[in-house]
């Protein structure tokens, strides 16, 4: 192996030295501990510390990394106090995920490190966001991201690069090739010779670097990362290296060929540069034993101190309490200037004024900017607000929500429209692995509102119509907003905006023109959690939101002898339950109506929480109506049979019939 110091002093190549072999150590002491049956998992990173050791080198403490399983150079080389890392490993409370997660599943804003999700594809895209983020204030910083080989077969890469290069982000795209996926070999991962050759395809520079030598590693990434902070722009680096364990321990390596094996044993980064210290005069042989003596002792106390530490006792609380980010809702109350809207035009103008009160907030969407998106709702925003805060993006649902975690992380706000709700299926995995889970497992929390046009009734078809809110409602961390109203879309809209946990916000299309109400012209907030009561009796309380609120209201309408409370829940998580409970043990008879197919929707939720909860008021069973049990169909007659507008009067008849 070709060492070439070129300027570097003797003190800077023992600094590295003592950094590559930090980590190399504590990896041995692992595989003992594996063996030992203390520790259930390890991802080993042996063969490849100079990649993690090279690149955490040569960024500032306060430029983000977002490392991976075999990355441990980058913790040790943020100088994390090592108990809290065998803390983390052991599921103590010293660690950063308390318990909830385990190995370099973590982040800590402390020592800028966001470590990350089993998915792998969404990180390449918070990379984005966080670039975004310093290069929107003007910083010269950049981000270094790593992933694998094998997921550069992810569509997440390539929606990632895309991005970086089109908005000339500062992102180093850091690929450790290390010849297999688990135990797919690279000839079955892609065709290409280099995956440095992919950067070609995205007018993104890119470089092939040996990432077993740690002054190559160094020497060449000091160059380019100067060069980024000055002309910000990403950069595609394949590391060429091998790891010498299994894709974590109880893999093992029966899948990689002998003669492999023994080939990039004698390229090992730490033993050749050892060596090559010695032949420089750099190391002596007692200098070596005094500082591996130094680093063992230092493992071997702090594994004592996080072993000593009690082991994390459930608490129920603590648990609900930390899926979402603590939020104290601030309540603007609006004047009486109002003037007769259309919903469409509430939700514009309660996005353009949280613009103007949020100067960190940055909008996001396919042809939003000077086109003014699918259906108009930011037309105008760039002549007011820039395209730096509203911004294009390629057709690229995953990265672009991704991109958004990343700008949260680093202290921006961001509104994502997907241009119609159906498409969110393609930036699924981001929302519900990334954005709901965040401040659960280490307590950072996701500003992002991710706006939703949805809905039937317009003759769109099966891939324009859908509402698709029990897809969230499901998950844990996340927030979902459905307004049927002008008044409650802008002030929720607002108040989704303020709020740093995770927004969906479902906007139905066949409302967004035909609905009128008396809107205030200035800012206002609504709470989440609270129903509204739009209309009282005493024989029935009918439950519903969306669209299903103004078929409930033309039904009644129609019926003027039938005496209802009507709630618009308005909010499906938080959903308000006392409302609901309220309502059903003065009626006792409810019907709950929603535009989602039937089975397994919110309807189905609700109906279970008053069986189990007000039972005993109930004097007939709860009514679930809801859309045929098939795709949306497009023809107008199809459209009708399939959407349970008529259906619900039926149902509702039969119910008070009872």
């Amino acid at each position: 192996m070709n060492f070439d110091r070129k300027q570097l002093t003797n003190e800077q190549l023992l600094d590295l030295y003592k950094k590559l072999i930090k980590p190399r150590l504590i990896e041995e002491k692992m595989l003992i501990l594996i063996r030992q049956g203390k520790v259930s998992k390890w991802f080993s990173g042996i063969g490849q510390e100079a990649i993690s050791v090279g690149v955490t080198a040569v960024l500032d403490k306060d430029e983000y990394i977002l490392p991976m399983h075999r990355n441990l150079g980058v913790f040790t080389g943020r100088d994390i106090p090592l108990y809290r890392l065998f803390s983390q490993w052991q599921g103590k409370a010293n660690g950063f995920t308390k318990g909830r997660d385990r190995s370099f599943h973590f982040g800590t804003q402390e020592y800028k490190i966001i470590g990350m999700i089993s998915h792998l594809g969404p990180q390449l895209g918070v990379a984005d966001g966080i670039a975004l983020a310093h290069k929107l204030r003007d910083e010269k910083k950049v981000t270094a991201v790593f992933t694998g080989e094998g997921a550069t077969s992810e569509g997440d890469f390539h929606e990632a690069l895309n991005i970086a290069a089109v908005w000339e982000l500062p992102v180093l795209f850091i690929v450790e090739n290390n010849g297999y996926g688990l135990s797919t070999p690279t000839n079955e991962q892609y065709r290409c010779e280099n995956i440095a050759d992919k950067g070609v395809g995205f007018g993104m520079e890119s470089h092939i670097i040996d990432g077993n030598n740690i002054l190559e590693v160094f020497t060449k990434l000091t160059d380019i990362v100067a060069s980024l902070r000055e002309n910000p722009r990403p950069v595609l680096l394949e590391f060429k290296t091998f790891r010498m364990r299994g894709h974590e321990e109880a893999s093992g390596t029966k899948y990689v060929p002998q003669e492999l094996m023994d080939m990039w044993a004698i390229k090992d980064p730490v033993d050749n540069y050892r060596k090559y210290l010695k032949e420089e005069g750099v190391l002596t042989e007692e200098h070596d034993e005094a500082l591996r003596a130094e680093l063992k002792k230092e493992i071997d106390e702090n594994y004592q101190k996080a072993s000593a530490e009690p082991s994390i006792e459930a608490s129920l609380s603590e648990e609900l309490n930390d899926v979402y980010k603590p939020y104290q809702f601030e309540e603007v109350t609006s004047k009486d200037d109002k003037e007769n809207v259309r919903m469409i035009d509430a939700i514009s103008q309660g996005l353009k004024q949280s613009m103007e009160r949020h100067e960190n907030l940055v909008i996001m969407g396919q042809d939003i900017a000077e086109y003014g998106g699918a259906f108009k709702i930011t037309d105008g925003f760039v002549a007011e607000f820039g395209k730096d805060r509203v911004r294009n993006t390629p057709i690229c649902e995953s990265a672009v929500v991704s991109a958004g975690m990343g700008l949260s992380i680093n202290g921006y706000k961001s509104v994502i429209e997907m241009q119609f709700a159906d498409f969110v299926s393609t930036g699924f995995n981001p929302i519900v692995n990334y954005l709901a889970k965040v401040h659960y497992r280490w307590q950072e929390n996701a500003d992002v509102v991710v706006r939703m046009p949805c809905g039937a009734g317009v003759q769109a078809g099966p891939f324009h119509s859908q509402t698709n809110e029990a897809w969230f409602t499901k998950t844990p961390g996340l927030k979902v907003v459905y307004p049927a109203f002008p008044y409650d879309a802008k002030g929720l809209l607002a108040t989704a905006i303020n709020d740093p946990n995770p927004v969906m916000f479902f906007e139905h299309k066949a409302l967004y023109r035909s609905i009128y109400q008396d809107v205030p012209k200035d800012y206002y907030t609504i709470p989440f959690g609270q129903a509204a009561l739009l209309k009282e009796g005493e024989e029935v309380t009918i439950i519903t939101f969306g669209a299903g609120v103004h078929w409930a209201l033309e039904t009644l309408d129609k019926n003027p002898h039938i005496k209802a409370d009507l709630i618009d829940l308005r909010t499906l998580q938080p959903l308000d339950t006392e409302t609901i409970y309220k309502s059903v043990k003065k009626t006792g008879k409810v019907i709950v109506l929603q535009e989602d197919t039937l089975f397994g929707g919110v309807a189905s939720d609700i109906s279970a929480m008053i069986m189990e909860d007000c039972f005993e008021y109930l004097d007939g069973p709860v009514k679930r109506v809801g859309s045929l049990e098939s795709a949306i169909p497009f023809t107008k007659a199809l459209e009708d049979q399939y959407l349970p507008k008529q259906r619900f009067e039926t149902a509702l008849q039969e119910l008070l019939a009872y």
